[in-house]
């Protein structure tokens, strides 16, 4: 296969898998042990497209609040993003500096593909039970930020799923009032993560070997793949819960562990 095409698909699973529940950073490290191993920046640009791709969708939203700061509703929740931001900045900060790296093997995050899976399936039977409910309160908003810091520790365990099924569990039930917290949330936290790794690589000196080609259409396939994915999703959950992919996650991560048992 050749670097171009492996770049394209390597591009549309990351638009296909940011947002959705089941982890890109767990199928990007399971496609690069077939599609090949990218740099560090090659990642952080195609994270950077999906970012894009969701600020592009929610722009509308994005751009009510900016302009209805003047409505205290607003306010509440513009602040209530901000809280679960620099909670995730905060815990995550010293993860980061005390060296974490994500594995380079398959089997962790096949099992946090399946208990995440089990923990979807747990979290959306109790919230169906529980009354239908669209306001986030601050104890959503920090549950949101340390679920983001938890999921970037264990990939696998996607980042949208621990921080949609916590605020669920914690009141904030209405799937699509979840989904577009986490989303928003999501977009001042990718965007500072990706811009300090892009500042760590360019002060080692590690931005000049890169194929721009590459690069360049890995980032445009995030974008429109990720684009339609945030726009189809938001649409979906209105009317059906999340139990497919729960089950595609259990199911990916049992075959991971029955075909890769080595941890290759």
């Amino acid at each position: 296969m050749s670097d171009l095409l492996s770049a394209l698909l390597l591009g549309i699973l990351e638009g296909l898998t940011e947002f959705l529940p089941i982890s890109s950073t767990g199928h990007l490290l399971i496609a690069q042990h077939w599609l090949g191993t990218r740099s560090d920046f090659f990642n952080i640009v195609i994270q950077a497209g999906a970012i894009f791709a969701v600020t592009l969708a929610l722009r509308q939203r994005l751009w009510s609040l900016a302009t209805g700061l003047g409505e205290r509703e607003n306010r509440d929740y513009v602040m209530k993003l901000g809280v679960a931001f620099l909670v995730t900045a905060l815990v995550g900060l010293p993860v980061r500096l005390a060296g974490w790296e994500l594995p380079e093997t398959v089997t962790p995050v096949a099992w946090a593909l399946v208990i995440g899976g089990a923990w979807m399936l747990v979290a959306e039977h109790f919230a169906s039970r529980m009354p239908d409910r669209d306001t986030v309160t601050w104890k959503v908003a920090i549950a949101v930020g340390l679920a983001q810091v938890i999921a970037g520790v264990f990939p696998g365990t996607s980042r949208s799923a621990a921080a949609i099924f916590l605020a669920m569990l914690l009141g904030l039930t209405r799937r699509s009032a979840a989904a577009e917290f986490v989303f928003l949330v999501g977009i001042p936290t990718m965007f500072a993560a990706s811009g300090y790794a892009f500042l760590e690589l360019a002060k080692d000196g590690k931005l000049g070997s890169e194929n721009w080609t590459d690069v360049g259409v890995a980032f445009a396939a995030a974008v429109v793949t990720g684009f339609v994915v945030v726009k189809w999703l938001l649409g979906y959950i209105k009317r059906r819960p999340f139990t497919g992919f729960a089950l595609y996650r259990i199911a990916l991560g049992i075959g991971l562990l029955l075909f890769l048992p080595a941890g290759n």
